[in-house]
């Protein structure tokens, strides 16, 4: 592709950045897509985006397809491919998105793992296991926060302490998108919160506003958590690897199954679209919205 071609990239990811507030790791992933698509441009000898038709975009899918990508790697790809060219088009390079109606194939859909209530209970009331009690006081708040509010690992690592409302029981969450919600703090995760709070001070600096902090304090990161996770459950005898999003998983199916209310835990989840609350449960999307229908005022049938 020419320089000027390339240059739209630039451009786009800081659409990305700075109008869209997409994350680094979300705009990095945009950027592998569309840099495979440049190299299938090359090897195509289209220079520029004009050139690039729904043609060329079902060739450039269908190559992924044949190389082994699953289907979900390809629908990842087309949206990557329809944020761009719709960018292109709002900037007047193209007069219509070429990707908009092609999708990829479909793949089967697998359930999240996840744990049951008991394997929960085993995991945040493990007997002391010879750790720091500061680090034990932290890595079991953390891990009573997920469960109790569905957190995203990334929405925990980016928690600072005025975030938290402990005569509320609430706790303000940045989700994706730079997005803010609302979420209530169940009585067990307020008592492990009290309790890391009051250690924290021999951990973190006065100017150090994260909620959990490492032992050199500064806030954790995500690989951090992930290791802290899997320690506790291997003390606690849970078997296979744990990680933040089975705790995620774990309170969105424990608390559908026992409420029934579907779009309050989408809320809670920060789901945008109804049907990604689907992924996190295990019943389908047709029983999903029978529950809604029989439940929603504005959706329940006059009698």
């Amino acid at each position: 592709m020419t320089p000027e071609a390339l240059a739209w990239l630039d451009r786009f990811d800081r659409h990305l950045a700075g109008e869209r507030r997409l994350s680094p790791r979300t705009r990095s992933s945009y950027r592998r897509d569309l840099r495979a698509l440049v190299d299938w441009c090359d090897s195509e000898a289209l220079r520029d985006w004009t050139r690039v038709d729904a043609q060329a975009v079902r060739r450039f899918v269908a190559q992924g397809h044949r190389r082994g990508l699953s289907g979900t790697s390809l629908q990842r790809r087309l949206s990557a491919l329809r944020g761009f060219f719709n960018y292109l088009v709002r900037e007047a390079v193209l007069g219509a998105n070429p990707a908009d109606d092609i999708t990829a194939p479909r793949s089967p859909r697998r359930l999240p793992r996840t744990l049951d209530v008991d394997g929960m209970h085993r995991l945040l009331d493990t007997a002391d296991d010879g750790d720091d009690p500061t680090l034990r006081a932290r890595d079991l708040a953390m891990a009573e926060l997920f469960y109790s509010s569905g957190l995203r690992l990334s929405e925990l690592i980016s928690l600072n302490t005025t975030d938290i409302d402990p005569q509320d029981r609430q706790l303000r969450v940045t989700g994706k998108g730079a997005k803010s919600r609302i979420v209530p703090v169940g009585r067990k995760a307020l008592e492990r919160l009290r309790h890391w709070i009051g250690l924290r001070p021999a951990m973190a600096p006065a100017d150090e506003p994260a909620l959990f902090v490492s032992r050199l304090g500064r806030r954790l990161s995500p690989r951090s958590v992930q290791q802290r996770l899997q320690r506790l459950a291997l003390y606690a005898g849970l078997p296979g690897h744990v990680h933040p999003h089975m705790l995620r998983h774990a309170f969105a199916s424990h608390l559908l199954e026992s409420s029934g209310d579907l779009r309050a835990v989408q809320e809670l989840l920060g789901h945008a679209d109804i049907s990604t609350t689907q992924v996190y449960t295990h019943l389908d999307f047709q029983h999903l919205a029978q529950v809604y229908d029989a439940a929603h005022p504005r959706a329940r049938k006059k009698r």
